[in-house]
C-alpha cells in the first residue's frame, strides 16, 4: 500500500461521523424473572468478607472453597441461625449449615485472624456433608466480631432446641431505657415535694 493510499484511506475515516443515536430493536423479547434465594425469609445478622476454606481428608491439606460474604442469617418466624456463604461473582454457594451447640470455634493454628470448626451437615450442591471448615479474615478484630455472632448464634438455637425463648437485645435495651425514664420523673417528684416544704 503506497503512502498516497494510506494518506486516502485515513482521510476516508476522519470523515465518517458516528451517529449517536443509535437504536436497534431487539429481535428477542426476554420475560422477567424472579430469582428465589432462599434467603427471604430470613434476616442477616451478621455479614463480613472471607475466605472459606475445606479439610481435605484423602490429600491431607486444606482447599479453597471460596471467597465472599459469610452471613449468619435468622428465620423471622422460626428464630433458628444458619451460615450461609456464596462465592463472590457466580454466587454459588460455597457454605450452608445451622449452627449447632456442638460447633465450637477453635483458632487456627499459627494465625489470629482466622477460625476452624466441624460441621456435621453442610448442604452445598444439596448433598449433606461432614466437613471440617476453616475461614480467615482480613484482619484479627473482624475475625474477633465473626466469633461474637458465631458464639451469640450457637447460643440462640441452643436456647430454642432447649424450648428456652431467647431475649432480644431490642427488649432488653427497651427495659433499660425505660428504668432510666422512670427514674427521673421519681426525682423530678421528690424535689417537687422538697420544694412544697420550704415554701
Amino acid at each position: 500500500m503506497s503512502d498516497t493510499e494510506k494518506n486516502a484511506a485515513a482521510t476516508t475515516q476522519e470523515d465518517v461521523v458516528e451517529s449517536p443515536d443509535v437504536h436497534f430493536e431487539p429481535i428477542v423479547k426476554l420475560q422477567d424473572v424472579k430469582v428465589k434465594t432462599h434467603e427471604e425469609d430470613e434476616d442477616a445478622i451478621f455479614k463480613m468478607r472471607a475466605k472459606l476454606f475445606r479439610f481435605d481428608t484423602e490429600g491431607n491439606e486444606w482447599k479453597e472453597r471460596g471467597t465472599g460474604d459469610v452471613k449468619l442469617l435468622k428465620h423471622k418466624e422460626t428464630g433458628k441461625v444458619r451460615l450461609l456463604m456464596r462465592r463472590d461473582k457466580t454466587l454459588k454457594v460455597c457454605a450452608n449449615h445451622y449452627i449447632t451447640d456442638d460447633m465450637v470455634l477453635s483458632p487456627n493454628v499459627g494465625s489470629d485472624r482466622s477460625w476452624v470448626w466441624n460441621v456435621a451437615a453442610d448442604l452445598v450442591d444439596d448433598e449433606a456433608e461432614r466437613q471440617l471448615l476453616a475461614i480467615r479474615f482480613g484482619n484479627s478484630e473482624n475475625a474477633n466480631k465473626f466469633k461474637e455472632a458465631f458464639d451469640e448464634a450457637r447460643k440462640n438455637n441452643k436456647d430454642l432446641a432447649a424450648g428456652v425463648k431467647p431475649e432480644k437485645k431490642e427488649e432488653k435495651e427497651e427495659d433499660k431505657s425505660e428504668d432510666k425514664k422512670e427514674e427521673p420523673e421519681a426525682s423530678k417528684d421528690a424535689e417537687d415535694s422538697k420544694e412544697e416544704k420550704k415554701d
